[in-house]
């Protein structure tokens, strides 16, 4: 399954018929990656922050950003809950296996919809059909690494690096538009702890997000990932792409 959501899977879509002769592929840094997507692969449910800043360009052409604090549930192959508090949006989505609720809290209104099965399945569908974000979905896709070789031409380990106070294992990743970088802790879960995606053709835009506060399978209630209807909350409909 190819990824499709949040800014890497985005981007990583425009580059896909681009071909070179030969890739510069580390296997220890395939390893790795390799690892942290079996460590991710094999939780049952999972708790964590995400903070990210993203790169825009204003009217004038300036470059700004857009920093978001996100708070992020999975359950099994069929929940998900994620709110998101940043500088131009607030909001939050809640997926229970049948239907996804997007709710805005700025506006007080929301927008509920027939959604797939699994978690991935509708994280692509969603994404496809309406652009909506799922921040860090990618690392939960079963063909992370797969993906990364298929998409990129060198994928280099450069080697343990310290970030914000904890040892990492630093990779990187380049192709004609993108240089994708990624901090995974070398503690033994091997977790996602940062990482930056630079668009090489796009003003050298960015975006990046570092991971924290990781509880690895809790038990986390069902009825959190179902959305009841704030006071005086409008129920709007939205348009496929």
């Amino acid at each position: 399954m190819k990824n499709q959501l949040f800014a890497l899977a985005l981007f990583l879509v425009t580059t896909i018929g681009f071909t070179q002769e030969s890739k510069d592929i580390d296997s220890t840094a395939i390893f790795i990656l390799d690892k942290m997507s079996a460590v991710i692969g094999d939780l049952h449910s999972v708790n964590f922050h995400s903070s990210s800043s993203n790169d825009k360009m204003d009217v004038n052409k300036n470059i700004i950003k857009e920093h978001h604090e996100s708070d992020i549930s999975f359950s099994g192959p069929d929940k998900l809950h994620i709110r998101i508090d940043g500088s131009d949006e607030d909001k939050a989505y809640y997926y229970d296996g049948s239907h996804i609720t997007y709710y805005n809290y700025n506006e007080n209104n929301y927008v509920t919809l027939e959604a797939p099965e699994t978690t991935l399945e509708m994280i692509d569908d969603m994404h496809l059909h309406y652009d909506f974000q799922f921040p860090a979905a990618d690392f939960f896709y079963p063909a992370f690494t797969d993906d990364l070789i298929e998409d990129f031409d060198s994928i280099k380990y450069l080697g343990k690096k310290t970030f914000n106070n904890e040892e990492c294992y630093h990779i990187m990743a380049n192709n004609k538009k993108l240089n994708v970088q990624i901090w995974i802790s070398s503690h033994s879960n091997l977790l996602p702890k940062h990482f930056v995606i630079i668009y090489k053709d796009n003003s050298n835009m960015q975006h990046e997000a570092t991971f924290s506060n990781w509880n690895l399978n809790p038990n986390i209630p069902d009825a959190k990932f179902d959305f009841l209807a704030p006071p005086n909350s409008r129920l709007i409909s939205i348009l496929k792409k």
